[in-house]
């Protein structure tokens, strides 16, 4: 299996050589990540400006491309600059979760969704700031689950959000808000985003927000089509 791994957390991000050497268990490893954290980018592209990549080592017998753009950019160089092919690519492990409708924000969701528009399997991984350093000790039971449920074989794109110490494994679809932001006066015109938690919880366990919250893993299938598919059936019927 030929993997590629990008991430919105940077090339220093501290899970990124762990990740590789758990995906290296998988298969042939390609990592392609951006200069500089790229978190709440979401999908952007640069298509008006030139970029720099740089080959380097993060350690001895791992290697990197660093791609000074985003994390949907790291996906599209690999496979349309690099012409490389991948059967799979992984983006995270993300520091923070990517639930509910934060996954619109997130540029590690983007660049799995990049790789199914570019008609590859996709998954991200996230999980919570305190569980990061240990983020990887559950990758296995994630992709045994995946596999004995034959997941891939039913769709292409998930974004998986896993919380320290999970009670096991759900499937679940997009639940609310889970963060939002105000706005800090810093003066001479200046303004600085606060995010803050606004979750509220629906008691619906169905809920991508609700079962991470709640201590067990989130697999959620994504698509990466926009049309709301009742609404088109009503006009069109």
């Amino acid at each position: 299996m030929r993997i590629l791994i990008t991430n919105d957390d940077s090339v220093n991000a501290e899970q990124l050589i762990p990740l590789v050497r758990w995906c290296q268990q998988l298969g042939e490893v390609t990592v392609v990540v951006p200069r500089f954290e790229q978190s709440g980018k979401s999908h952007g592209i640069e298509f008006h400006a030139p970029f720099k990549v740089e080959q380097t080592q993060l350690t001895s017998d791992i290697s990197a491309y660093v791609v000074d753009s985003t994390p949907a950019d790291c996906v599209r160089f690999a496979v349309l600059g690099m012409e490389m092919s991948f059967d799979l690519v992984i983006s995270g492990i993300n520091r923070g979760f990517n639930i509910g409708a934060d996954m619109l924000y997130s540029g590690t969701v983007s660049a799995a969704r990049e790789a199914a528009l570019l008609g590859i399997p996709g998954i991200a991984f996230s999980t919570s700031p305190e569980n990061y350093g240990e983020a990887t000790v559950h990758l296995s039971m994630v992709w045994e689950y995946m596999q004995v449920h034959k997941l891939w074989n039913i769709h292409t794109l998930y974004n998986v959000n896993i919380p320290p110490s999970p009670k096991g494994i759900r499937i679940t679809r997009q639940g609310g808000p889970y963060f939002s932001d105000s706005f800090d006066d810093l003066g001479d015109d200046l303004y600085l985003a606060h995010g803050k938690c606004v979750f509220a919880s629906r008691g619906d366990t169905t809920l991508d927000t609700e079962t991470t919250l709640s201590g067990f893993i989130s697999i959620m299938p994504l698509t990466v089509d926009m049309t709301d598919q009742d609404v088109y059936t009503k006009l069109t019927t």
